[in-house]
């Protein structure tokens, strides 16, 4: 990343050149979306091995006899049984499939395609007098669809997404769920066969799966179908269809079961992973006190997903993200800042950087309710990943925040914090760092203090660093630490009845006629 390139993604967080009288009305999306994350954060597939709603005089899964039990019947021998025109062999020949595509880790899909026993699963699922061997094909089903792309593929391109649509509103409830399964796989895939499913209306289908008395495991499958639904932003998925889910999801956030919840927090987190108009979507709903709340859980798998849901919040407008704060946001932040979970501490560090890239007021709050030491904490101590993220928020706080809250963090520490960091390899987080300086001596420039940072910057060993980077691989690090050197360590400036003296609080300039605000 160039110099240019931070410069410009830096200007755009805060209305270089406009009014200053007028607040900056929205983030730059661009900007955010460089640094959210981009991984697996839940299982897009996964294999049916049990049902929590399977009764027990059918209790097929494997994992209700011991591994030594289970046989596997050769795969010429399950061809020959689906393919039969006997009802009993086709059904022990897809209980045999289903046993071998469960256990085995990679599973003969291709034979059983090429044997044209897709098509005769796909054709099984239709036949409700026939329960077992219905559950049965689409159990196989359902774990094909678990594998590769080329595998759901398969399962979709031989007819059986409006099959499984049609067997959610099976009255047994085993077999309903197992096609609340199977869809979930497809959705999985990516958002190609999520756009599919909902042109096929499996939305409604799904939520009408919703009531009362759906027992819990009923609905951690429904849940994580629907969380599938919402995954994906290479497109979006449709508004109409967030429109349908977010009720439904709200009602879930509301429920007791971690694993729900989990997948609830994932869904929020996929819909407000976009830009300020799909925010607004989720915002409005009035969702954002129980993601709060849901922070503080004591079970990481619903702690994380609603952090990043917030997170994503707060990298929208500023009416969003003060939405999130009046929630009492930046109560719990601290504490996840401290975390002992370095995957928390960069979310939570990722969530202030976009807060600190708002306006001076959202930027105050962060002052009043105490981020500025736990965010020095995480320059000095955290791993890599929080510390770049705690470098941005530095240098948007730098950035945006008035004379005497810039003041504020360096009080804190911060300055040589990030002086230490310019070690680093990072070019990107190098380039950040010495824009952050630059903005702080722009600060001092207005105080008339610009030797005395220049002296304290010395003293702390930043200039012998910034000296080193002219030699950097890097020519744009090169530039940048050559141009600071010229503009505020030239050998020609003169340093005049300046003196820094130690302190129990840290270094305190005196120096007559100089103003004594920028003090350390």
């Amino acid at each position: 990343m160039s110099k240019n390139v931070v410069d410009e993604r830096i200007s755009k967080f805060k209305n270089k050149g406009k009014d200053p009288a007028k607040l900056r009305k929205k983030r730059i999306s661009e900007c955010v979306e460089l640094r959210k994350a981009h991984k697996n954060e839940s299982f897009l597939k996964r294999r049916n091995l049990t049902l929590s709603s399977l009764p027990d005089e059918e209790a097929l899964s494997p994992d209700n006899t011991s591994n030594a039990m289970v046989t596997f019947l050769p795969v010429e021998d399950i061809i020959e049984d689906v393919n039969s025109d006997c009802k009993k062999y086709q059904t022990r020949g897809c209980q045999a499939a289903r046993k071998l595509l469960s256990h085995e880790r990679n599973p003969p899909v291709k034979e059983m395609v090429d044997a044209g026993l897709l098509s005769r699963f796909v054709s099984f699922l239709s036949m409700d007098d026939e329960p077992i061997l219905q559950f049965e094909a689409a159990w196989a089903l359902t774990n094909i669809a678990s594998g590769t792309s080329w595998h759901t593929q398969q399962v979709v391109e031989h007819g059986a997404v409006p099959a499984f649509i049609a067997l959610l509103a099976s009255p047994m409830l085993h077999i309903s769920e197992q096609a609340v399964w199977a869809l979930g796989n497809i959705a999985g895939d990516g958002p190609a066969y999520r756009d599919l499913l909902i042109e096929c209306n499996v939305v409604p289908a799904l939520l009408a799966c919703l009531s009362p008395d759906t027992p819990v495991g009923y609905l951690r499958n429904l849940t994580w179908t629907l969380s599938n639904l919402c995954r994906n932003r290479n497109p979006f998925p449709p508004l109409s269809a967030v429109q349908q889910v977010l009720p439904s999801l709200i009602q879930l956030l509301h429920l007791d079961d971690k694993d729900i919840l989990s997948d609830s927090c994932w869904a929020i987190s996929f819909l407000s992973d976009g830009d300020n108009d799909r925010i607004d979507v989720v915002v409005k709903t009035g969702i954002v006190s129980r993601l709060v709340e849901l922070m503080c859980h004591e079970d990481l798998s619903v702690m994380i997903p609603a952090l990043r849901s917030i997170a994503n919040i707060v990298s929208g407008s500023d009416w969003q993200t003060q939405v999130a704060i009046d929630a009492g946001f930046l109560k719990v932040l601290p504490q996840l800042m401290r975390h002992p979970k370095a995957s928390v501490q960069k979310e939570a560090a990722w969530a202030l950087s976009n807060i600190a890239a708002g306006p001076c007021t959202q930027i105050q709050q962060l002052i009043t309710c105490g981020l500025l030491p736990p965010l020095v904490e995480q320059l000095r101590n955290g791993d890599f990943k929080t510390q770049r993220e705690a470098v941005w928020a530095v240098t948007h706080f730098t950035n945006g925040g008035t004379v005497e809250q810039v003041v504020n963090l360096m009080h804190s520490g911060a300055l040589e914090a990030i002086i230490n960091l310019l070690q680093v390899k990072d070019a990107k987080v190098i380039l950040l760092i010495m824009k952050a300086i630059n903005n702080i001596f722009l600060v001092a420039e207005k105080l008339g203090e610009t030797e005395k940072l220049s002296l304290l910057i010395e003293e702390l060993g930043g200039l012998d660093r910034i000296e080193i980077l002219q030699n950097h691989d890097n020519d744009t690090v090169y530039q940048a630490a050559q141009d600071l050197i010229e503009k505020y360590f030239g050998e020609d400036e003169e340093v005049v009845g300046v003196k820094a003296d130690s302190t129990d609080d840290g270094l305190v300039f005196n120096s007559s006629g100089v103003h004594e605000t920028f003090d350390f």
